[in-house]
């Protein structure tokens, strides 16, 4: 801590961003701050009804709202700075707020990969031992569930936030991003880093291919479950209850995929922030609608929720 507080009374860190003042850009930005808004009411709304509804009270509405609650902190930790820079010309931002943006960052993203690696068990759990389900899916496995994923993004967030904040920056701290990107960071580093860095790679692996193949072994298991049903009904059923998560895991490991995985001959700082756009504010808002407009429980509570609304105004 004492470091930290010595560094934060040098330099601050200059944010480059992404957006300019040109008017194409300032439409982009008037988009982007639009996508923010619907994925915040989004998250907050689903969180809410999974809340307030007992119907909603089963264990994949529990990881859908600890799901929302993710996308609610990821969209909220590097979109609020980024707007404020650009509408008052600042750049700076403080070597306090950029270690922290880095730790929680890393906390969410790496939580919300292994949340949706373990709900696809949940789905497995489901389709392919429903008479079971209740059983082994308790509250104590629920939470343990849940516990797990939040447990180690903190701890990979922690240790990450930690060591890259304690290197020696040096020169101009001017950052290629719109906020306090690992990777971006880096590069300001007076020191070699390369070690540090094929580590993180290997984070970036283990956290991506980890919950990735918990992912493929249940679909693999729950797609021979869906092949012995006999009716067309039910495994139309059975496949429409896993469309809403197969989605969000497309969008969600494709870009961190793409993001982190790739070799660095072919990253630019261009297409980084493009990207880190998208994962950090279009999927938080792409998921609560996945979730809703798809499931006739989390619409009905909505139409339940208007009801009542409606009911009490005109009282």
């Amino acid at each position: 801590m004492e470091i930290w507080l010595n560094q934060s009374s040098t330099d601050d860190f200059i944010l480059l961003g992404i957006f300019s003042h040109n008017s194409t850009d300032t439409v982009l930005f008037s988009v982007v701050m639009i996508v923010f808004t619907v994925a915040l009411c989004g998250n907050v709304l689903l969180i809410f009804l999974i809340y307030l509804d007992p119907r909603l009270h089963t264990p994949m509405y529990f990881f859908l709202n600890q799901l929302s609650l993710m996308d609610l902190m990821l969209v909220c930790t590097n979109v609020p700075k980024m707007a404020v820079n650009f509408l008052s010309g600042s750049k700076s931002i403080s070597f306090v707020g950029c270690g922290t943006q880095i730790g929680l960052f890393v906390c969410l993203v790496g939580s919300e990969g292994l949340l949706l690696g373990l709900m696809a068990y949940d789905r497995y759990v489901a389709i392919s031992h429903p008479l079971h389900y209740p059983i082994l899916m308790n509250q104590k496995v629920c939470l343990q569930i849940v516990g797990s994923s939040w447990a180690f993004g903190v701890i990979d967030g922690l240790v990450q936030m930690v060591v890259v904040m304690t290197f020696p920056y040096c020169g101009l701290r001017v950052v290629n991003h719109f906020f306090c990107e690992l990777l971006s960071l880096l590069k300001l580093v007076c020191i070699d880093t390369s070690v540090f860095e094929k580590v993180v790679f290997v984070c970036c692996v283990f956290m991506l291919l980890f919950p990735f193949s918990i992912i493929i072994a249940s679909y693999a298991r729950i797609l021979g479950a869906v092949l012995h049903l006999r009716s067309t009904q039910s495994r139309k059923k059975a496949l429409a209850t896993c469309s809403s998560h197969l989605t969000a895991v497309s969008l969600f490991y494709g870009t961190a995929m793409f993001t982190y995985l790739r070799p660095q001959q072919y990253r630019t700082p261009s297409h980084d922030k493009v990207v880190s756009v998208f994962y950090t504010v279009l999927t938080p808002m792409i998921n609560p609608l996945i979730y809703s407009l798809r499931n006739q429980e989390v619409m009905g509570a909505l139409r339940k929720g208007l009801d009542h609304c409606r009911i009490g105004s005109q009282h």
